[in-house]
């Protein structure tokens, strides 16, 4: 029983930094821009497609997906962002609209990704993160579980990098502490929320490139339910607080572990009844007192 207990909180701790990373970029354009992307699991599942395109095709590490990710966010995001978020934030409920917009463009997304790469389930070669298991207190993970943990604890590490370090990132935070303020100090809140959208985008699909370790593969419509658990986590950790993300995504991946490991059966529900009672006894989220004093 110890064992099990020990495997379900390490295996816990290390799915929860992954998931971590898995919603953050949510997270991000939601408190910089107040725009719900309901896309956010499809631009995930197109970084593990992009992922599996250069292992198949062009035999690379799976690992050159990050830079693809990015590469695709800057291309993607900054014409979807002037072409669609300006025009989102003069509405009377920016938030309402995005909701229904992105909806929108997931199924385009999701539909292309379809006719592209057919609705099969794919996977990507098992020992190319590494073929063996890495112990911590007798307990092993796979290679590839790590690798996914080691990545995204430099992401969210540098993502704290620039919020406290840059000054893109003070003007980030003085834009999610208030809009209008910030315009009227003089920051290019379009450029700054611009720049914010694309990383929110990266992240998810350098979040993607390590879906088929951690769930096993990727496929077109595994977008919708991504989303859902991004915004289960985000929630649970403070709902605009793109750090506060890290607390979400431990708290929902050791949830999800304790139940896999003692009571599998439950194992989809825990999660979400955890997003529930939280909400009810903190509807701001763990974290969302920091966030009102920051």
């Amino acid at each position: 029983m110890v064992g099990l207990l020990e495997y379900a909180v390490i295996g816990g701790i290390l799915y929860g930094l992954f998931f971590s990373l898995i919603g953050i970029g949510l997270n991000l354009i939601f408190g910089v821009m107040r725009i719900i992307n309901l896309a956010h699991g499809q631009f995930i599942m197109l970084g593990g497609f992009g992922a599996y395109l250069l292992s198949r095709d062009l035999g690379l590490n799976p690992l050159f997906g990050i830079p693809l990710a990015i590469a695709g966010a800057i291309v993607i995001g900054y014409p979807l962002y002037y072409a669609v978020v300006p025009r989102l934030q003069k509405s009377h409920d920016p938030e309402m609209l995005s909701f229904i917009l992105f909806f929108g463009i997931a199924q385009i997304i999701e539909a292309l990704a379809v006719f592209g790469f057919g609705a099969d389930q794919r996977s990507l070669p098992g020992d190319a993160l590494g073929a063996g298991n890495l112990g911590v207190l007798g307990q092993e993970f796979p290679d590839s579980w790590w690798v996914a943990v080691l990545v995204s604890v430099l992401a969210i590490g540098g993502l704290y990098g620039y919020f406290a370090r840059t000054k893109l990132g003070y003007a980030t935070r003085a834009i999610m502490a208030d809009r209008d303020e910030a315009r009227a100090t003089g920051i290019n809140v379009d450029r700054v929320s611009a720049i914010a959208f694309v990383m929110g985008l990266a992240l998810a699909g350098a979040a993607g490139v390590f879906v088929p370790y951690l769930l096993g593969s990727v496929s077109p419509d595994i977008g919708t339910g991504l989303t859902t658990t991004s915004f289960a986590i985000i929630i649970i950790g403070s709902l605009g607080n793109p750090l506060g993300t890290v607390v979400g995504g431990l708290v929902f991946g050791l949830g999800t572990m304790l139940m896999q490991t003692f009571y599998a059966s439950w194992s989809n529900l825990v999660p979400y009844v955890l997003l529930v009672v939280i909400v009810l006894i903190r509807p701001s989220g763990l974290l969302g007192k920091a966030v009102r004093h920051a």
